[in-house]
């Protein structure tokens, strides 16, 4: 694809660009205005918190069975059903006061998320099949975009006008994407006749080498990010969570960016140096968290790390799923967010238990074998020649 091909799918890939920042900020939207939901709903705060945890399993229990349910669908289609699930999802939210209707609400957005994550790369690749590294890589971009921006955005607008409101621009933010996706974003046909079964796949080669990656690179990930407010405070750092999380979402996009332009020819040498960085930036907080100018250096080196993991995640799994690609990235979205629940569980044990010092040690102790598997699935999963 020449680049004024690339161009002209612009703004269909912003389109998809924009679903995954509602995505990920339906997601995370309630970890940041949880004194003030938790009071609308008249329940303690670690239960509304919940609101997160049942988005997850909303995910993670319906991504499989949707996507071989609606394997024949035509992709717009399906990609405006899920966007309206979250501009339904969020309006419930923004209006209810009754928690379990909350709480219901909340599983819908997660349905809606496995809907659109199972999309997103594939849609990508189809739009661009000469560059599609480049074009996950900016779809991708929505996920940092959401975290630093957007959260922090949300969270200061629910602080000034009430929780409510910030999931009402979210639910507005759905509602805009919906036309934006039925001008600019072309159709794409659904897969007919003889398809491979889900569970099938994982006998594809390169498939499970890629979700057994996924699974302990998030949970590694997770366990640390869920609790990073707690580690820092631990550092000495508590009243820079705001500044923390800035950087390493800048350091994400710069991440990102560098994936993008590499992704389609070392696809394999990202995904061993993205690992190596994170296990860096581990080891520097897990032995120096008492220097403020050690722990951003380190904030740094993770985001920079982490930034492209998902763009070369959703790559790698649809590169090794070939027929059952979309298959595979079902089975990536569900182990994601199976990876992003087991994190925030296994964390609480451990800052219970060790206090949060382990949380770096132990991103260090899951990375081995995360990098043991990337260097290994050599012919399938990340080759040497990508």
């Amino acid at each position: 694809m020449t680049s004024t091909e690339v161009r002209r799918q612009t703004p269909a890939l912003l389109a998809l660009t924009t679903a995954a920042f509602v995505t990920v900020l339906t997601e995370a939207l309630p970890a940041g205005v949880l004194p003030g939901m938790s009071a609308g709903l008249g329940v303690g705060e670690s239960a509304a918190g919940q609101a997160v945890t049942v988005y997850a399993l909303g995910t993670a229990l319906t991504a499989i069975p949707l996507a071989a349910a609606t394997a024949a669908w035509s992709r717009k289609r399906l990609l405006l059903a899920g966007v309206a699930g979250f501009a339904v999802a969020n309006t419930v939210t923004a209006l209810s006061a009754n928690y379990p209707v909350t709480m219901v609400a909340r599983f819908v957005a997660g349905v809606a998320a496995g809907v659109v994550w199972a999309l997103l790369a594939g849609y990508a690749r189809r739009l661009a099949p000469e560059n599609q590294g480049k074009a996950i890589a900016l779809v991708m971009a929505g996920i940092p975009l959401a975290l630093s921006l957007g959260i922090p955005a949300g969270t200061f607008l629910g602080g000034l006008l009430g929780w409510r409101s910030a999931f009402g621009v979210m639910s507005a933010i759905a509602v805009a994407l919906l036309p934006w996706i039925v001008l600019k974003v072309p159709d794409q046909p659904g897969r007919t006749g003889a398809r491979t079964p889900v569970l099938r796949t994982l006998a594809v080669p390169g498939v499970a080498p890629v979700l057994a990656v996924t699974l302990v690179f998030v949970l590694a990930h997770t366990v640390l990010y869920t609790y990073v407010a707690a580690f820092l405070g631990h550092a000495g750092m508590g009243d820079a969570v705001d500044v923390v999380l800035l950087v390493f979402g800048i350091a994400s996009m710069a991440g990102i960016w560098v994936v993008g332009a590499r992704i389609d020819r070392a696809l394999r040498t990202l995904t061993v140096l993205s690992t190596i960085l994170v296990g860096v930036a581990a080891t520097i907080l897990a032995t120096a968290s008492g220097s403020p100018a050690l722990v951003y250096a380190a904030v740094t080196l993770w985001g920079l790390g982490w930034g492209g993991v998902p763009t070369l995640l959703q790559t790698a799994a649809g590169n090794a799923g070939g027929d059952a690609a979309d298959n595979a990235q079902a089975m990536l979205v569900t182990l994601w967010n199976a990876a992003m629940a087991a994190g925030g569980v296994l964390g609480g044990v451990l800052l219970d238990a060790a206090g949060p010092a382990s949380f770096p040690w132990t991103l260090l102790l899951l990375l081995l074998p995360v990098l043991a598997v990337v260097l290994g699935a050599r012919r399938h999963g990340f080759p040497a020649a990508s």
